[in-house]
């Protein structure tokens, strides 16, 4: 049997439509730290429990794996900006935007879908990735549509459904 490469594998993860978040957290000197993560789910109802998963490489690991506490802002339709901001490196993602601040101090994107915020409950190896499963401390959820990801393109959802 042929290996798998990386590139095939990118291929047909991008098959697989997402929802796409804003990950944030605070570093040990309280800077604020975030990145834009497709690689999100839930895992549990008792206790209630998401995963996020964060690249070992990301300028944001050492201040993830310091913290004990992560935000997750659930994006909607229209906010392509927002993860576009937090795709990229360097500080100035947070620099002249309005963030709400969390109830656990985390920033979170103003207008998404949803803001869950979380203990870091445990971290788990994930080859190139450390897997943080979290424990959710709080929520708000507002209505309208999520902001979807498929085959490298931001995508719609059909208004008829």
């Amino acid at each position: 049997m042929t290996p798998v490469s990386a590139v095939e594998f990118r291929r047909a993860m991008g098959q697989f439509a997402t929802g796409v978040t804003v990950v944030t957290t605070l570093d040990a000197g309280g800077r604020p730290l975030g990145l834009t993560v497709s690689a999100f789910a839930s895992v549990s109802l008792d206790p209630i429990l998401v995963l996020v998963c964060i690249d070992n490489r990301s300028e944001t690991h050492d201040g993830f794996d310091a913290s004990q506490v992560f935000g997750v802002s659930i994006l909607a339709e229209g906010q392509e900006d927002w993860s576009h901001r937090f795709a990229f490196g360097g500080s100035e993602k947070f620099a002249a935007v309005p963030m709400t601040m969390g109830t656990t101090g985390v920033p979170l994107v103003p207008g998404a879908l949803a803001h869950v915020e979380c203990r870091v409950r445990s971290r788990l190896p994930g080859g190139d990735h450390t897997i943080y499963v979290g424990e959710v401390m709080t929520l708000r959820v507002s209505p309208g549509r999520p902001l979807v990801y498929h085959a490298s393109a931001y995508r719609g959802l059909d208004p008829e459904g």
